[in-house]
């Protein structure tokens, strides 16, 4: 976490204050903290130690004498390498905006994903690949990258391969994304691969905890997305969605159809800057892709 002084944060003078009386004096001394342990240590509501850790999250104020062509800046696109795609998506994945890549197993999902990584690292940025169902191994990335098997990604520098599958292990790294995007600040893309795995796989993962922490994950994409221009990659299985006649949902005893649907549903990503995409594999070397924009 950085040296940024607390007093700079948008928050109340009764926090600023209960946040000096403590001890605390940069956005580093929270590094350890909990909301919870330091709403105790600074007697306030848990909801304003929340908010202090939000703040801790936000950008810094543009310096009023940085030009309107910095702020603006230039529209930069990451190919998907297949023409159809990229048309879906106006000429590529814009940085800072999400893709969701959501198909049935052995659809083609994986490999764009793999097309937009060559397409970020072609252009000398770098890559945190998570791969969180070892769907797609380092192998993988090299071949496609075209990397050397003797050349480690250490060396190479600009791909870094992550395996977790527990849902604990992918909120650890949640949590310290904010931090680890400041330590470095050429990270363009995230992938998330398989992000639907550790939901499905967690046992007694109530319908409410699971969409506080689907929403713990739209929270840190869309401030990451915002503060870095970071652009993110998700690829997702299908689930199946009982319908009853009508079109409302249903069980197994009243329902007549089914569908298949992202697994993660439809409220778990920002509401813009954000695109949708169904692959649908119509034959072994044909498909097609549906696109929803939001």
């Amino acid at each position: 976490m950085s040296r940024r002084q607390l007093s700079t944060l948008p928050l109340s003078s009764s926090t600023l204050s209960a946040l000096k009386r403590a001890g605390y004096e940069t956005v580093k001394d929270l590094s350890t903290e909990t909301p919870e342990g330091l709403a105790k240590v600074l007697e306030l509501p848990l909801s304003s130690s929340q908010a202090i850790f939000s703040a801790t999250q936000m950008p810094r104020t543009i310096p009023m004498t940085q030009s309107v062509a910095l702020m603006v800046g230039g529209s930069t696109s990451y190919s998907t390498k297949v023409s159809q795609l990229d048309t879906l998506l106006d000429g590529g994945l814009k940085q800072g905006f999400i893709l969701e890549l959501s198909g049935p197993p052995g659809s083609i999902k994986e490999t764009l994903a793999t097309n937009i990584v060559s397409s970020v690292v072609e252009s000398s940025m770098h890559v945190v690949f998570v791969d969180m169902q070892n769907m797609t191994s380092p192998a993988t990335l090299n071949r496609s990258l075209r990397i050397p098997s003797s050349a480690s990604q250490d060396n190479q520098g600009q791909l870094h391969h992550l395996r977790m599958h527990t849902l604990p292990d992918l909120l650890i790294f949640l949590r310290n994304l904010p931090s680890y995007l400041q330590d470095h600040p050429r990270t363009a893309l995230l992938v998330l691969n398989s992000l639907s795995y550790p939901f499905q796989s967690t046992a007694g993962l109530s319908h409410s905890t699971r969409n506080a922490l689907l929403d713990r994950v739209k929270q840190t994409l869309t401030r990451a997305s915002a503060s870095t221009k970071l652009t993110v990659v998700i690829t997702s299985q299908l689930a199946t969605k009982l319908l009853k006649p009508d079109g409302s949902a249903a069980n197994f005893e009243t329902g007549s159809r089914a569908i298949m649907v992202p697994a993660l549903g439809l409220t778990y990503l920002p509401l813009t800057k954000t695109y949708r995409v169904c692959v649908i594999p119509q034959s072994r070397t044909a498909g097609c892709v549906m696109a929803n924009y939001c």
